[in-house]
């Protein structure tokens, strides 16, 4: 009796990781229908779009839209109910309850930005990792750590910034940065 109750609790334990890695928020994901309320978010940060879902009984998920051009405003969606999530550049998602998970990708800083020691700046496709910028970078000698601006903060595409020099990293939802050397 106690076997089954133990083989019972580890199923429900790998049943509550499995469900929860697939409704995790993350950068770089959208979640179509659902939605009850839209508002625009002048600071352009996901995470309080998940915090405000937080706030609102009926929520139940929730998906952030990055600003689509220079001078316009994120805008936050709140969804009574849980919609499948599907790739988008543009876009943030998630569950309630989960907050933002910026994805993991070794080197690569997720909403940070290394303000100052540029020496170039270009504009790249957009893109939700930022490689562009980063191989912009690694095939510079001069290029010591680089800032990818997502579209709408700084202009209407996406912009590259190399730096010759290592700088603070800052939290801002704009950006995503690395070191190369």
């Amino acid at each position: 009796m106690r076997r089954d109750w133990f083989g019972l609790g580890f199923a429900l334990v790998i049943a509550i990781v499995i469900l929860g890695a697939s409704a995790r928020a993350q950068v770089g994901f959208d979640r179509a229908g659902g939605d009850y309320a839209s508002f625009p978010m002048r600071l352009g940060d996901p995470a309080q779009c998940a915090a405000r879902c937080e706030r609102d009984a009926r929520c139940r998920a929730w998906a952030f839209s990055y600003p689509a051009t220079e001078g316009a405003n994120a805008v936050c969606w709140l969804k009574s109910k849980v919609m499948p999530r599907f790739e988008a550049a543009c876009c943030a998602s998630g569950v309630r309850g989960t907050g933002v998970i910026e994805p993991k990708s070794g080197a690569t800083e997720f909403g940070v930005d290394r303000n100052g020691g540029d020496y170039r700046h270009f504009e790249v496709p957009a893109d939700s990792s930022g490689k562009s910028c980063e191989a912009a970078c690694e095939a510079d000698d001069a290029c010591r750590a680089w800032t990818y601006v997502r579209p709408g903060y700084v202009g209407p595409s996406a912009v590259c910034y190399l730096k010759n020099r290592i700088t603070r990293p800052a939290r801002k939802p704009c950006c995503i940065s690395g070191v190369v050397r």
